[in-house]
């Protein structure tokens, strides 16, 4: 079993940063594929970035391309996600998943643990 407990959401305006962090707990976290998915108020929920076991391989829904990176530090059970740029429109609940089996993909059933979710607002 794994626990993700994401942290780093909050306030900004449009133009600025943020970095998300989702801790993991156990010892396997450096053998899981890590994403990142948001769900706006009134939306599906949506995938936003995803990164290898290795962090050799990263992928990124078109909207945060070139805006958003993931990163991951397994000495330490992270996986972060760092925001800049930002639009009113990445407001969202962000959540980190876990995937203990594939290279990160774009699709929720992927996945197998979750974290609660971190709010991000970005005011215009």
């Amino acid at each position: 079993q794994v626990q993700l407990v994401e942290s780093g959401g909050g306030l900004v305006q449009a133009g600025g940063s943020l970095r998300l962090s989702c801790a993991a707990s156990g010892r396997t976290f450096r053998t899981y594929a890590m994403g990142w998915f948001r769900q706006a108020p009134g939306k599906e929920r949506e995938f936003v970035t995803a990164i290898n076991w290795t962090g050799s391989s990263t992928y990124y829904a078109d909207s945060v391309k070139g805006r958003f990176t993931i990163s991951r530090d397994n000495a330490k059970n992270t996986v972060y996600l760092q925001m800049n740029s930002l639009k009113p429109e990445d407001t969202a609940v962000y959540y980190c998943a876990a995937d203990r089996w594939g290279a990160g993909g774009a699709a929720e059933y992927e996945y197998d643990y979750w974290g609660q979710g971190t709010q991000v607002t970005v005011s215009s």
